[in-house]
């Protein structure tokens, strides 16, 4: 859950809307690549802990 929860920091899913625009307009294209790779990789990091979770959930 922790790198899940980094992953939805970086990737931006808890501002809003008028504040994401603002940020993504006034970063640089490589920082963006940057920032999604960071993402990406914590998502995948997490992803099998809520297999797991999910597999004892549903046992």
């Amino acid at each position: 859950m922790f790198f899940l929860g980094v992953a939805c920091l970086l990737s931006g899913v808890f501002v809003s809307g008028d504040r994401l625009r603002a940020n993504l307009s006034t970063e640089s294209d490589e920082d963006r690549v940057q920032r999604t790779n960071r993402s990406l990789q914590s998502v995948l990091i997490g992803l099998p802990s809520i297999v797991v979770a999910l597999f004892f959930y549903l046992n």
